[in-house]
């Protein structure tokens, strides 16, 4: 069946629930940070890791899904894990899930980093994770945090009755011991993967506003309840990177957080995983944008579609829940609502999706993939000068307020993902909006970018410089480059 725009696609067919041969990402040891709550387990992950990827606030409960990110020390490679804290009791009644998520990284871990906190001392919580520790006790190590000062280290003993042997003491927020702990982690680690893994060839972030689906999105990808779902607004909080294979290739899935009104934040928190959910875009490749077909697109999704314009990104619109919607409109009429609506993504593709049901997930990464050769494409000069050519000669650029009519010289392509593309006329003031529109139109038309945004530069020269043919060297004029996307 044709679809909307000619690039949508509608749910059904063959591309059911296992939406794709998903072949294994190469196994690391796992590395897993457990612990009660409050006792800097993001904190130490992020002091590992030596960057900051999850979020460190002192609520309870702020970590939900398993955090993890690829990790090396002495050449020894691992995907370290951070978890949520057993025994919270989750604001939004997901305690269950935070469970689930914990236990799932207990179980596939190679090594487990017991943490404690050495400031507060033993508590109750502690022994009883402790206990849930029990049968994996081989492969446990108490770790003592915010031991921020060499004395404190003494008061450390009573977690010995755990258990588990003395700690390792360390102060995740000023690096004391980090060292230390990087070192023994190495060594525990030491033979099971000596080799870099794979680094992924493409970067798809998942985004939308909350409860659009892209947990279950995410967990339909990676084969496994990978995020936490559920009905709940806002349950993800940190960004997810999540790694699998296709078609041998291995790629990076990014779910984020939902994202919604800003005067709406609730708390820190949120304030957080709103701006990890915009880091996410700006280090994307291509962006899957989730919009619940169940409810009309709102101010967040008009929003979150002007970042992914302003940033220059390949963008998939991902029209989800579309079992539960698809008798209230058909794809070309819903096509039709979104090209109006969003106008400014009118040339991204749609794909129509279950992802509870794993209907179209295959077919959407080969959209991605399909998005990310186009924005990997270079043209040759003389094939866009083709393309300017025709453009100028189907539509005479309009003076600008009374000014001089531009004179357009010649385009070249400077660089790719995303093509940029650099016009050279006499005065980048006199081109109107209205002409850049144009000509954007007429590029993605006529060269091989058809879906994806071009980063369209005009940039002026002094009339005086000749072109030679081949040549690229112009002189610039003192008036700023315009550029349009």
């Amino acid at each position: 069946m044709d679809s909307p725009r000619g690039d949508g696609i509608e749910p059904g067919g063959t591309d059911r629930k296992e939406p794709f041969e998903r072949t294994e990402v190469m196994a690391l040891p796992v590395v897993a940070i457990v612990g009660r709550p409050n006792v800097g387990k993001s904190s130490l992950f992020n002091s590992l890791i030596g960057r900051r990827t999850s979020i460190t606030e002192p609520t309870e409960g702020v970590t939900r899904d398993r955090v993890t990110a690829i990790a090396e020390f002495d050449d020894q490679y691992f995907e370290l894990v951070d978890t949520g804290g057993h025994g919270v009791v989750d604001r939004d009644n997901l305690s269950e899930h935070v469970e689930g998520q914990i236990l799932y990284a207990i179980n596939q871990a190679h090594l487990i980093l017991f943490v404690v906190d050495g400031r507060e001392g033993l508590s109750p919580l502690d022994r009883k994770t402790a206990e849930l520790l029990r049968k994996h006790s081989d492969i446990v190590q108490i770790i003592a945090n915010k031991v921020d000062e060499p004395h404190m280290a003494a008061d450390t003993g009573e977690f010995i009755r755990l258990g588990y042997g003395a700690p390792m003491t360390v102060s995740a927020v000023h690096g004391h011991g980090r060292e230390e702990v990087r070192e023994f982690i190495a060594e525990k680690v030491r033979g099971i993967a000596e080799e870099a893994p794979t680094q992924p060839v493409m970067k798809i972030a998942i985004v939308g506003k909350r409860n659009a689906g892209k947990s279950t999105f995410v967990n339909a990808i990676a084969g496994e309840p990978r995020v936490i779902v559920s009905e709940i607004p806002g349950t993800t909080r940190d960004s997810i990177d999540v790694r699998f294979e296709k078609d041998g290739r291995t790629l990076l899935a990014i779910d984020t957080a939902g994202v919604r009104k800003k005067n709406k934040l609730a708390d820190d928190i949120e304030y957080y995983a709103y701006m990890r959910a915009m880091d996410s875009i700006s280090r994307a490749d291509v962006v899957l944008f989730l919009i619940d077909s169940t409810i009309p697109v709102g101010q967040v999704d008009k929003r979150l579609a002007g970042l992914i314009v302003e940033l220059h990104k390949p963008c998939v619109l991902v029209v989800n829940k579309w079992d539960i919607a698809k008798d209230r409109a058909g794809t070309e009429e819903y096509g039709d609502y979104l090209t109006k609506i969003l106008p400014q993504l009118d040339y991204a593709p749609v794909s129509f999706t279950s992802a509870e049901t794993g209907r179209n997930i295959g077919s959407t990464l080969d959209l991605v993939t399909s998005l990310y050769k186009q924005a990997e494409t270079r043209v040759g000069t003389g094939k866009l000068n083709a393309a300017l050519e025709e453009a100028l000669s189907q539509n005479t650029p309009p003076t600008k307020r009374g000014k001089k009519r531009p004179k357009f010289f010649y385009a070249t392509q400077i660089a790719t993902k995303p093509p940029t593309v650099v016009v050279f006329v006499n005065a980048a003031s006199l081109v109107t909006d209205g002409y850049r529109r144009f000509l954007m139109n007429r590029f993605r038309e006529a060269l091989p970018f058809e879906e994806i945004p071009i980063r369209l530069i005009f940039r002026g020269r002094r009339a005086s410089t000749r072109t030679p043919a081949g040549e690229h060297a112009i002189m610039e004029s003192d008036e700023d480059s315009q550029e349009e996307s």
